[in-house]
């Protein structure tokens, strides 16, 4: 079971929305998603509190592996990422465990790939994603922009609905944290024991 730690309220719904999406793509259907353990960003990047978040999952039953997701908001994920799981490593005590930092915010994956998401929640028909989607703060007021008039986007409702439609191709090829993310639930799962002869999916890996 791959546990998760995660620093939202979207999150705690919409994490196990998508490693559910990424165990289907990689035809795992039996392993299990574990309830997220939740902690604030300040919790998470501080070695005593993230050490007990890491621990109460590792305690967890069936726990085999830890995702620790996070906003990396104006920190360089290139820099946080490796103290962060530096610390979580050595509290899972041989636990396979990964840290993911999405470039700004969890948003950025959804605007990587508006345009699967057209007529949904709000998003308005002719939104496009921007030219770097990992460039500019402020992924989810971007995202609000590309909602039609009036509409507002609510972290609980609508990141686990989008997380559960978004195209995660177009999301790989367009964001390196995305494609992070990829790659760390592909590493968890190769150290759970378990075969994966491609992955990504191939498909991922082509331009439309």
């Amino acid at each position: 079971m791959i546990q998760p730690i995660v620093e939202g309220h979207g999150e705690v719904d919409a994490v196990p929305v998508l490693l559910r999406r990424l165990r289907d793509e990689a035809w795992l259907f039996g392993h299990q998603i574990g309830v997220p353990i939740r902690r604030t960003r300040g919790q998470l990047v501080r070695e005593e509190t993230l050490c007990q978040a890491v621990e109460l999952a590792r305690r967890q039953s069936n726990c085999s592996s830890i995702l620790i997701l996070l906003d990396g908001d104006d920190d360089c994920p290139r820099e946080l990422a490796p103290q962060l799981e530096s610390w979580a490593r050595a509290a899972a005590r041989g636990i396979p465990s990964a840290v993911v930092i999405a470039q700004r915010e969890y948003e950025t994956w959804f605007l990587a790939a508006v345009e699967s998401l057209r007529g949904q929640r709000g998003i308005r028909s002719d939104a496009s994603h921007p030219d770097d989607v990992e460039s500019a703060r402020g992924a989810r007021e971007a995202l609000e922009d590309l909602m039609i008039a009036g509409r507002s986007y609510h972290t609980t409702a609508d990141q686990p609905a989008l997380t559960a439609m978004f195209d995660m191709g177009a999301a790989y090829r367009r964001s390196r944290s995305f494609r992070r993310m990829v790659n760390a639930f592909g590493t968890l799962a190769r150290a759970d024991g378990i075969e994966l002869d491609v992955w990504p999916p191939a498909e991922w890996l082509l331009q439309p």
